[in-house]
């Protein structure tokens, strides 16, 4: 390469690191230098908040990611307790979109989630407790409501599949699916410009939740499929 090609090309600032990874990673710290153990309680909300000068939000965030990895859990009234050793090489799994090309990136997640959604809301459907039900159904009841307002589902739709996610009483299924939320959050602010995309999949959503109400595993896994083949089609469709 030439003096006058590496003239052109310029070296760019590092972003700043997300605060959500800040936090996890301060937090984990402190959870080895404290040597907390199973069954300890960590701090409160308002004393992390202070201590790591961040947002509620941004606390609360970080308490569900530990809880997806199923190492910590949130006791109403109590407070957030530790359920297993952490430490800032706690598993994690990061995923990359490439969000140039966000079509192309959402039909791979797409390819994906054929496999892991399937299985998850067929193990759902097994497993599935009336809390478990409790809690589908309010986030279904909340994204119908938005999709009868605005057309389309936006994150209420997430919040749905990650409640069923929860049902299966496996923490891997919302961990993958975790992973996958910041493509989903960035593109249902606008998706393709088009107000009404999904809404041809919104119907098999409710039917999706009678199939885990009926614990009918085969129906659970069609109504999954339906979704996603729409989904599938409206992306390709929309993105021309």
């Amino acid at each position: 390469m030439t003096a006058r090609m590496y003239a052109r090309a310029a070296i760019l600032p590092l972003p700043p690191m997300d605060r959500a990874r800040q936090v996890t990673e301060a937090l984990a710290s402190y959870i080895g230098q404290a040597n907390l153990k199973a069954g300890d309680r960590l701090p409160a909300e308002r004393e992390l908040m202070a201590a790591l000068a961040v947002g509620r939000s941004t606390i609360r965030e970080v308490i569900r990611h530990f809880q997806a990895l199923g190492v910590m859990e949130t006791r109403k009234g109590s407070g957030t307790y530790l359920l297993k050793p952490v430490t800032t090489a706690t598993i994690h799994m990061p995923l990359s979109f490439d969000a140039i090309h966000l079509r192309d990136a959402l039909l791979q997640t797409l390819e994906v989630r054929r496999g892991i959604e399937c299985e998850a809301n067929m193990v759902a459907a097994r497993r599935r407790t009336a809390s478990d039900l409790a809690t589908i159904e309010e986030k279904l009841d909340a994204m119908e409501r938005v999709h009868l307002a605005k057309g389309t589902s936006g994150p209420e739709d997430l919040a749905f599949h990650l409640a069923i996610y929860d049902a299966t009483h496996n923490p891997l299924f919302r961990q993958l699916l975790e992973q996958m939320r910041e493509a989903f959050e960035r593109f249902w602010d606008e998706p393709f410009d088009r107000p009404d995309f999904a809404r041809r999949s919104f119907p098999f959503h409710r039917t999706l939740f009678n199939a885990i109400v009926a614990q009918d595993t085969e129906a659970a896994r069609r109504e999954t499929l339906k979704i996603l083949d729409v989904v599938e089609e409206d992306i390709k469709e929309m993105s021309k």
